[in-house]
C-alpha cells in the first residue's frame, strides 16, 4: 500500500505523466510498434475526458508525485435496465504499483462514481490470459459467463 495515495480525475497539464500510462497499457494489450495506436487517437482520447459533454471520464492514482495508475470509464445506456451502466473500459497500474492495492482503489474510484452518476453496475472485460488480473477481479465482482465477440465494419 502507498501512504500517499490519491486517486483523482486527471487535470489537462498530467498529459506527459497520463502518457507513458497508457502507452504501458496498449503494449500490454499488444498495440505498440506497428500495430500502435495512432497518435490522433490518443490526443483526442485525452481531450474526451475533458469535455464535460463527452460520456468518457478518467481517474489517476497518484502517489509521490508520480501517477501510477489510470482507469477510464463511460455511460451507457441499456436496454435492460433504467439507469445508465458504467463500463470500465481501461485499467492499468504501473509495473512498480503492482501487488500494492491500487487498481483496487481505482475500481473503488469508479464505482462511487457510477453510484454518484446513478449507475446500478459496473462492468468489464479483461483478456483471459491476464492471470494477476483476475485473481483481483474474481474477489471484487461476478463473472458474467459472456463470451466477447467482434466484428470490423
Amino acid at each position: 500500500m502507498f501512504d500517499d495515495l490519491l486517486v483523482r480525475a486527471p487535470v489537462t497539464g498530467d498529459f506527459d505523466r497520463w502518457l507513458p500510462l497508457w502507452d504501458g497499457y496498449n503494449e500490454f494489450y499488444g498495440r505498440s510498434g506497428d500495430t500502435a495506436l495512432p497518435l490522433d487517437i490518443t490526443v483526442e482520447t485525452w481531450a474526451r475526458f475533458h469535455d464535460p459533454r463527452q460520456p468518457v471520464h478518467a481517474l489517476v492514482a497518484e502517489a509521490g508525485g508520480e501517477l501510477i495508475g489510470l482507469a477510464h470509464f463511460l455511460f451507457h445506456r441499456s436496454t435492460t435496465a433504467i439507469a445508465d451502466s458504467c463500463y470500465l473500459q481501461d485499467l492499468f497500474t504501473s509495473a512498480p504499483a503492482r501487488g500494492r492495492g491500487v487498481a483496487g482503489k481505482l475500481l473503488a474510484a469508479v464505482a462511487a462514481e457510477a453510484r454518484s452518476a446513478g449507475s446500478a453496475r459496473v462492468y468489464w472485460q479483461t483478456h483471459e490470459t491476464n492471470g494477476t488480473a483476475r485473481s483481483l477481479y474474481d474477489k471484487l465482482a461476478e463473472r458474467s459467463g459472456f463470451i466477447v465477440y467482434r466484428m470490423a465494419v
